[in-house]
């Protein structure tokens, strides 16, 4: 492994999660967040420096498939739980950040970004790309840490001012989300010949031919997802049952009726008409 998968620093990821890690510090005092962030940022770590990332980026898909999985399972829900409610009502303030989280907050519009551009990241052209670019694959790493940040918006109900769903609709939400976040382990699973040129030696560094990698992916795809994701949702049931809590019934936080209140002013604002010169 020493010659065919040299050993990289990656000094400028490093120092972007660690810089990270220490504006959570400050930002937030609360022990159980900083832990979130702590353990957030290190399986991120884990999975985007040597040597898991660099077989991700240009020699496996399988191990590829388990970095985007670690990123939007793991990582995405922990650094936003992270993030206090008093601090995220903070953050998203600013009228055109509310706009676009409470966007992004919406089922049907996560499950599309999940779709679209989730899935995107692991198409051919895009892992070749990256392949043979840092650049490309540090974008296709952020594209899945965002994706993943929007996926959970819906679930973990951090943002306020945004679409509420009941335990039902969660767990519905789950069930359907763990589906789309791999549809392109059916085409993985069934084929028949190399998909992606540009990653090379598997045989040699994860003992696996190119197809066999690829027919792995696939089914790493499916059970990385199902199983995390389904028992989530099973959770998520279960928990509203033992505290009685409808299962069809949505919850409402102040920090909901704030952001509306602040929402409400700034409509009031824009249609006061001008003072007289």
């Amino acid at each position: 492994m020493g010659t065919l998968l040299p050993f990289h620093w990656h000094a400028v990821t490093a120092v972007a999660i660690v810089a990270a890690w220490v504006a959570h510090l400050v930002a937030v005092r609360d022990a159980r967040h900083r832990w979130r962030a702590t353990l957030g940022l290190a399986a991120f770590a884990a999975v985007v420096l040597w040597p898991v990332g660099d077989l991700a980026a240009s020699v496996s898909l399988s191990v590829a498939t388990v970095q985007r999985l670690v990123i939007i399972v793991l990582v995405a829900p922990l650094l936003v739980r992270s993030v206090p409610v008093d601090l995220a009502a903070r953050l998203t303030r600013p009228a055109a950040l509310d706009a676009l989280v409470r966007v992004a907050a919406k089922p049907g519009v996560a499950l599309a970004v999940v779709t679209v551009v989730g899935n995107a990241s692991l198409t051919s052209p895009i892992v070749d790309a990256g392949a043979e670019h840092a650049w490309v694959r540090a974008l296709t790493v952020l594209a899945d840490l965002v994706v993943g940040v929007v996926f959970w918006l819906p679930v973990l109900d951090v943002a306020p001012g945004t679409t509420r769903l009941s335990p039902m609709g969660r767990a519905g939400y789950l069930f359907g989300g763990s589906v789309l976040v791999t549809a392109l382990s059916f085409v993985w699973v069934f084929s028949r010949h190399p998909l992606y040129p540009a990653l090379h030696d598997q045989r040699a560094l994860v003992h696996l031919s190119a197809v066999t990698d690829q027919q792995v992916a696939g089914f790493v795809a499916k059970f990385g997802a199902y199983v995390p994701l389904w028992a989530m949702a099973f959770a998520i049931m279960a928990r509203a049952r033992e505290s009685g809590v409808p299962v069809e019934q949505s919850t409402l936080h102040w920090a909901d009726v704030e952001r509306e209140l602040e929402r409400v002013d700034r409509r009031r604002d824009r249609q006061r008409p001008p003072p007289a010169a």
